[in-house]
């Protein structure tokens, strides 16, 4: 009888540690919800095998030990378990088993239930990538000043067009502001005739610059002069030059510009003239 009694007592016991393992409680916590291992798969992006070795607390056969303890907390935080005593409590079996005695890794995964697919994170990679070069392009585009040939190939201004007889003359140039308006962002020099520099640099979006009333034969440098809108006195004047192409050394004082604006009147187009009546004689 006392040794029945004994050996009943040493198979409660045994019975009583299997379902004391991390594997067995999980196990059971994913019954109680009525769960199954697919279910608890679904939740945590991780493989069924790989559960299931959790729950036969066969850390062996999982990549390694750092896996071990990640994959039970995911597991046990997709059943509403406790995942940090889960975590301890495979730590700890882990240790005492030959597979702790064997193998050591510094270091813990992951949860693998967050991290983010491989395609969607190359497709990320991909599109910070192509961000980067095309904002690296677009400033070497805007801020790079104009090389020496872009200046060769300059655009003369058009020769200034004869004011026709009886016409009343225009208004002094020196009362009409000239005021540069940068339509995209451009990069532009504007300096006199002794070499001074009235404005240089990058002109923002939608910002001016005004001429001073006191500068001496002005002129302009630019690459791209389609970004600029000049008006003399609150009055368009036609652009500096052909889009994209290097424009130095064109005149932008009042009377220069507008000069270029009259002469791109069409040719036949003439202003009204006080016409005197004719005289007819007497008898």
């Amino acid at each position: 009888m006392a040794d029945e009694t004994e050996l009943d007592t040493g198979a409660v016991g045994a019975a009583d540690a299997q379902t004391d393992t991390p594997g067995a409680k999980l196990r059971a916590g994913r019954e109680a919800q009525g769960l199954s291992i697919q279910d608890v798969a679904t939740r945590t992006r991780i493989a069924q095998r790989q559960l299931e070795a959790i729950e036969r607390d066969d850390y062996g056969a999982l990549p390694g030990i750092p896996y071990a303890v990640g994959f039970a907390r995911a597991y046990a935080r997709a059943i509403g378990m406790d995942e940090v005593e889960v975590a301890a409590d495979v730590r700890r079996a882990v240790h005492e088993s030959d597979l702790g005695a064997n193998r050591y890794e510094a270091f813990e995964p992951v949860d693998p239930a967050r991290v983010p697919p491989r395609r969607l994170a190359w497709v990320v990679a991909a599109i910070v990538v192509l961000l980067i070069a095309g904002y690296t392009l677009w400033r070497t585009q805007v801020l790079t000043p104009p090389m020496g040939e872009q200046i060769a190939q300059q655009q003369t201004p058009q020769p200034a067009a004869a004011r026709p007889a009886g016409t009343r003359a225009p208004i002094p140039p020196a009362a009409r502001p000239v005021v540069f308006t940068a339509t995209d962002d451009v990069w532009l020099r504007i300096y006199d005739e002794a070499g001074e520099r009235l404005k240089d640099g990058l002109m923002k979006k939608g910002e001016s610059f005004t001429l001073p009333a006191t500068a001496k034969g002005p002129m302009i440098l630019t690459g791209r002069p389609q970004a600029l809108s000049v008006t003399v006195g609150g009055k368009p004047i036609p652009p500096l030059g052909a889009a994209d192409r290097t424009i130095a050394d064109v005149p932008v004082s009042a009377e220069a510009l507008l000069a270029r604006g009259a002469a791109t009147v069409p040719a036949g187009a003439t202003p009204s003239a006080a016409t005197p009546a004719p005289v007819q004689s007497g008898p």
